[in-house]
């Protein structure tokens, strides 16, 4: 729970300026790379919610463009005075308040722009640019482009880099960037988290290849999970041992759960972020090497399996496998797995047939009238028992929450990808 909440605080706060270290960038790059040379070969990428002034992504990519083989580069960002940035909770409280009274003014003071007090001005690259313009810079967004050796020194590379305004504020939206989504191959970006299943309608819209990070939590998206089974996205390569670490464009730790923000380095650290994509990479055809079932029932280092075996579902015809190393290699049925399983997932291994939280039609059961028992022994009526995988159980369990309906006792699982093995 609390690994959602620091996703889900600063998406209250809509902070969702977090810019993607350069070795996140790269150990995720290369995992494609080492499985197909030709990944962005001859390829038009586009970089769309970046901003090369403080992002990773385009300095990566400016830096690798020969060596990738790219055709085309193209990153656009999103004008500051569109956004709402998550200074503070309070901060944006005051803000929302004066907006209830007066209709707020965004003015432009020197070079920094103000809402309720200084906090933001262009960077030093903009401002000694000829094409610098004070009264654009807080409206307009702005594109990027590397496609040839501008200045003469015999290759393509960062300093090739040329940028103007967009005439809109740069949301990727809008039909200015949709645009340029139909001109690329291949869409790579960290987009706003409160948008996520936005951004992703908008690139299933397009057709193109992408790989873009987001919440773990959005595999249970309505839009995405299907996507998921149907085999037409996956999770990348992942970030260094499940950790990503972010630069927010403001930073305070009263804005994110207690130890996420460190201040020594000014870095945002989330565990239950990782890459969806749609390219291929090596790991994905990686598959488990598991024990059979009588093997786990002997000699499962987890205590809920050793010598006691699998538990089946009342409301969906599946076992019960709560570990990703517990799950049976042998069993020819239905299982119910955790959601980090999908990080390990070889298509060619097992089959996903559905997802417990949504069910998507998918249950074989409906409870009525149920009763929660909460751990201190509370009782209040809800309809949980439906939205995920159901065990009955004999007696009361020793301080777990557990559900009554008619007289039948049951414990409610947290979200379970369900799968079935394929046959070689």
């Amino acid at each position: 729970m609390a690994k959602t909440a620091n996703l889900a605080k600063a998406k209250e706060t809509k902070n969702d300026e977090f810019y993607t270290q350069w070795a996140d960038i790269q150990k995720e790059v290369n995992a494609y790379l080492e499985f197909n040379p030709g990944t962005f070969r001859d390829k038009s990428v586009l970089l769309p919610c970046d901003d090369p002034e403080w992002s990773a992504f385009t300095k990566f990519f400016a830096q690798n463009f020969e060596t990738f083989g790219l055709k085309r580069l193209v990153s656009t960002s999103y004008a500051f005075a569109s956004k709402r940035l998550g200074i503070s909770t309070q901060r944006r409280k005051d803000a929302e308040n004066a907006e209830k009274g007066e209709r707020r003014t965004l003015r432009l003071c020197g070079s920094a722009l103000e809402t309720n007090g200084p906090y933001w001005q262009p960077t030093l690259f903009e401002m000694e640019s000829p094409l610098y313009d004070a009264e654009k810079t807080a409206v307009r967004g702005k594109i990027f482009v590397l496609d040839r050796d501008t200045n003469g020194n015999g290759r393509i590379d960062i300093d090739d880099l040329q940028w103007s305004y967009l005439d809109g504020d740069g949301d990727f939206r809008s039909e200015e960037v949709r645009r340029l989504r139909d001109e690329s191959d291949v869409i790579v970006t960290n987009p706003p988290f409160s948008l996520f299943q936005e951004f992703v309608d908008w690139l299933v819209e397009s057709d193109r290849k992408f790989l873009i990070i987001g919440a773990m939590n959005a595999i249970k998206y309505k839009k995405v999970f299907p996507l998921i089974m149907a085999n037409k996205v996956w999770l990348g390569n992942g970030f260094q041992n499940g950790n990503a670490f972010f630069r927010p464009l403001t930073s305070g730790e009263g804005d994110y759960a207690d130890g996420v923000f460190d201040p020594s380095t000014g870095l945002v650290k989330f565990r239950n972020c990782c890459w969806f994509t749609n390219l291929d990479h090596g790991r994905r055809h990686r598959p488990l090497e598991l024990m059979t079932w009588a093997e786990n029932v002997k000699h499962s280092r987890h205590k809920e399996i050793r010598g006691k075996g699998y538990e089946r579902y009342d409301n969906f015809d599946a076992i019960e496998v709560p570990f990703v190393d517990a799950i049976p290699g042998d069993y020819e049925g239905m299982m119910g797995v955790p959601i980090s399983f999908l990080d390990k997932h070889c298509p060619e291994q097992f089959e996903i047939v559905g997802i417990s939280e949504s069910w998507f039609g998918g249950a074989s059961k409906k409870y009525p009238r149920q009763v929660q028992i909460d751990k201190d022994g509370k009782r209040s009526e809800v309809t949980k028992l439906n939205d995920g995988c159901a065990i009955e159980i004999a007696e009361p369990p020793d301080g777990q929450t557990y559900y009554e309906v008619g007289g039948h006792l049951y414990t409610k699982v947290y979200s379970r990808l369900l799968i079935r093995r394929k046959h070689a």
